[in-house]
């Protein structure tokens, strides 16, 4: 089942994981885990690129990046 953003207000399907550790000041993006996690938020892809993480604190993208080639581009 899709889960959505946790964001208030916001209808779209979560696709990362927020999770943070207080004594490292420490706050990393994943991408979705597979179950809901009480002590992290699911977020979009809109609310997770716009993160900005606390006065102080450190943020990680943790991400997997698919990157997308346009064969066309590739040929010299």
């Amino acid at each position: 089942m899709l889960r959505q953003c946790t964001r208030q207000g916001c209808v779209r399907v979560a696709s990362v994981t927020l999770s943070y550790q207080y004594a490292r000041s420490l706050v990393w993006l994943e991408d979705l885990s597979p179950e809901r996690d009480p002590h992290s938020y699911d977020l979009c892809t809109t609310h997770a690129d716009r993160l900005s993480p606390p006065s102080g604190w450190h943020l990680e993208d943790r991400r997997v990046r698919v990157h997308v080639y346009d064969p066309g581009r590739l040929a010299g």
